[in-house]
């Protein structure tokens, strides 16, 4: 009898359908005796923080970057004995192979990158027996494979350009067992050319090499130096965060190949980054040969720590472009600076002129260091007890309102009592009801006697255009005694120059404190206006909501000066109109600054007196 004929082939149909078409070898039985394997598996992975999962890629990983990944490999039946004529199975020697590599990547240069992989072999088989075949052991149990030493070098191309071009090696020390077949039990290594390249839409790579391995024989298989190439491609959609794509690896015998030392497999992968700086991946291969170490089915599974810049790049979004990413940017729409707290980063400085750490935006006295408070048309101001809107530290009287004085023991505090209003303390006044002037005899002291002069602004009434509002004079009898500033009408306080404020903002010029003074002691001198709207005006550049809303902060932004130079927050309303209200057309520039204005109008007067009499004059 003849001993039957028998091949050392994969299980899978499609396999022994590629093995008809190679041609059937008939081999002679293996003797009984126990035979060593080698080293089985023919999945290679790519280097730590490439982008495919065979396919080593050509570009650098950067400069000074670590990588590392944990890959998981599983083969089904890569070792199946067969009748070479009949293909009928005697069993599985190795039907799960599975290898755990710990692998790892570290660019020194931008060009050059050192890999290392530790793989771990957990497998087992059937252990085909009777007959002449009780010799093919089935390995179990966990062993330790060859570790894998690489390094590869950048010739041509960027890591982004379409295409680049590489030099890889590895060297495989026999720290695996034959017994296992996780070894071949002498060193290996393999030259690689590598190509690849990098779009918005795609990555692609590809390597061809030398399997140089001394040759191993096993039954009627003898393992050696082979050709191995692959090749492959990652489509990107979206933002690059998630790539999947086809990979074709294989691999030919150089001295007598044969359909048992044939591999093609291919794969369909996905990989998908997360956490920013890390990737998971997975992938199903289908073995297209009959090679011993082919599979009919591999599964792949990985994750890896790899930077940004290293396998699916994320693209970095910054819409302010203030080199912040917009994930970490608290601010991602305003220009911005680092900042270690995760609230600030990226968040413009606040600007704070005054230094007392409340931002200019919060603080109702920007220009002067004050303390927090709730209210906010104090918040940010000096201390002021009796909020007469002169701080504690320029208060004489902290706790009774009073004016402001250019004496420091008077600023501050009440006005001497002054029955007649004539501008003279009833202790010092001769006639402390009737109104008068001042007068060097204290007999006459606050006594009628000078033509009547109501303001005090030294013009006589009956030549003053303007007998209740302080002025100085002019040679034009229309203007003659009115103020240059600020006069009062019937119905309205009218300024006769502008509020100016910054550019867009509510903020007040300081060049307007003046004329905000001037405002200020016209409510003074005029108690009887119970009530005035303080007016905001735009012009039409910009949308309506948004000058609207301008507007209105301007127009409380006065209100806030004006009661902070002691004029009772009752008598002030704000109100913002926005462009609704021109006073000419905004079709030049000198239109549109009128437009742009702040107006008092008078709501309400008390009953009684029109205006403080001044000094030396009788009450209107």
């Amino acid at each position: 009898m003849h001993p039957r004929r028998h091949s050392l082939l994969r299980r899978s149909p499609l396999a022994a359908a590629i093995a008809a078409v190679l041609g059937a070898l008939a081999l002679s039985a293996t003797p009984a005796a126990a035979q060593e394997g080698f080293s089985l598996s023919r999945f290679e992975p790519s280097f730590a923080g490439d982008k495919l999962f065979g396919v080593q890629s050509p570009y650098g990983l950067g400069e000074s970057t670590f990588h590392a990944a944990v890959i998981l490999d599983y083969a089904h039946d890569p070792l199946v004995l067969r009748g070479a004529t009949s293909g009928d199975s005697f069993g599985a020697i190795v039907s799960d192979q599975a290898l755990v590599h710990l692998n790892a990547s570290y660019a020194a240069w931008k060009a050059v990158t050192f890999n290392v992989d530790l793989p771990l072999a957990f497998q087992r088989g059937e252990s085909p027996s009777g007959g002449d075949f009780t010799a093919f052991a089935a390995p179990s149990g966990a062993a330790l494979a060859d570790l894998r030493l690489g390094v590869r070098a950048t010739l041509y191309g960027e890591a982004e350009d379409p295409f680049q071009l590489a030099l890889g090696a590895m060297v495989w020390l026999p720290t695996g067992s034959r017994a296992a077949f996780s070894s071949d039990g002498q060193v290996r290594s393999q030259p690689l050319l590598i190509a690849g390249g990098a779009t918005p839409w795609f990555v692609w790579s590809a390597n061809v090499g030398p399997d140089l391995r001394p040759p191993v024989s096993y039954a009627t298989v003898t393992p050696g130096a082979a050709l191995r190439w692959g090749a492959g491609i990652g489509f990107l959609p979206g933002d690059g965060s998630f790539q999947i794509g086809p990979e074709l690896s294989g691999g030919v015998a150089l001295q007598n190949p044969q359909s048992q030392t044939l591999d093609v497999e291919l794969m369909l992968g996905a990989r998908a980054r997360f956490a920013r700086d890390f990737v998971a991946g997975f992938g199903a291969a289908l073995g297209l040969s009959p090679g011993a170490g082919t599979p009919d089915f591999r599964s792949v599974l990985s994750i890896a720590y790899t930077p940004l810049g290293g396998a699916l790049k994320v693209e970095v979004v910054d819409r302010d472009g203030d080199g912040i990413p917009d994930e970490e940017d608290a601010c991602p729409d305003e220009k911005g600076v680092r900042d270690p707290d995760p609230r600030k980063n990226g968040c413009p400085r606040l600007l704070d002129r005054d230094g007392d750490g409340i931002p200019d935006s919060e603080d109702a006295c920007p220009d002067v260091p004050g303390v927090r408070d709730p209210v906010p048309s104090i918040n940010g101001c000096p201390t002021d007890r009796d909020n007469d809107g002169i701080p504690d530290s320029e208060d004489a009287c902290p706790d009774q309102i009073g004016p402001k004085d250019p004496d420091p023991k008077k600023n501050g505090c009440p006005l001497p009592a002054d029955r007649d209003k004539d501008g003279i303390p009833d202790a010092e006044d001769a006639c402390p009801d009737v109104a008068g002037v001042a007068d060097p005899d204290p007999k006459k002291n606050g006594c009628p006697g000078a033509p009547a002069d109501r303001d005090g602004d030294g013009i006589p009434d009956d030549k003053d255009a303007c007998p209740l509002e302080k002025g100085p004079a002019d040679p034009d009898p229309k203007k003659n005694g009115c103020p240059r500033d600020v006069r009062v009408t019937d119905g309205e306080i009218v300024i006769l120059q502008q509020v100016e404020f910054d550019t867009g903002k509510a903020s007040i010029n300081p060049v307007s404190n003046g004329l905000l003074d001037a405002v200020a002691q016209v409510f003074r001198d005029h108690p009887e206006i119970a009530s005035v709207e303080v007016q905001g005006h735009t012009d039409n550049r910009g949308s309506d909501d948004l000058n609207t809303a301008l507007s209105q902060q301007r127009a409380e932004s006065v209100v806030k000066a004006l009661v902070r130079r002691g004029i009772e927050a009752g008598r002030l309303v704000a109100k913002g109109y926005g462009p609704s209200r021109p006073l000419m057309a905004n079709l030049t520039t000198a239109g549109r600054a009128k437009n742009r204005r702040v107006e008092f109008h008078i709501l309400g007067r008390k009953k009684g007196p029109q205006a403080v009499a001044p000094p030396g004059a009788p009450a209107p």
